[in-house]
């Protein structure tokens, strides 16, 4: 956790993105680092969590995280969140907390809210359209003998 501050930290002094970095540890191993460049990068997906999933993903040329520990300087957002869930990591350290965030403006709280509303109350409105014809989709994923589940 040492290790994701100081990047965190540096990563604010250089101008470079927010004051998040993130770290995935396997077998006492550092494999992958990131720290949000969201900014930097005019990426909205580039934050340090799943930053340092992408490298691991890389390093350890697998799409799971197996037996890995992630450490993050503050309570993932929701979207990283489920980059955790995808990514299966066997545990998550966390630093500061989304309480702690939204006190200096990163709140994520509206993004809870969005997800529990129906898809047409919601901010962004979420329209269903072609559904008979993306089903086509999942056939073909399903019909897959040769697939590899995640």
């Amino acid at each position: 956790m040492a290790r994701a501050i100081e990047l965190a930290i540096e990563n604010v002094r250089s101008g470079r993105g927010g004051p998040f970095a993130a770290l995935v540890v396997k077998d006492g191993r550092i494999v992958g680092e990131g720290t949000n460049c969201v900014t930097a990068s005019n990426d909205p997906t580039a934050h340090a969590e799943v930053v340092a999933i992408r490298t691991a993903c890389t390093t350890l040329d697998a799409f799971q995280l197996d037996g890995c520990d992630l450490y993050t300087t503050c309570e993932p957002c929701p979207m990283c969140l489920g980059a955790i869930y995808w990514a299966r990591p066997a545990r998550v350290y966390f630093g500061s907390s989304a309480a702690d965030a939204a006190a200096v403006g990163f709140d994520d709280a509206f993004i809870y809210q969005q997800i529990a509303l129906p898809l047409e109350d919601r901010k962004i409105p979420f329209l269903e359209i072609m559904r008979e014809e993306s089903l086509a989709c999942l056939r073909a994923w399903s019909e897959k003998k040769d697939r590899i589940d995640y």
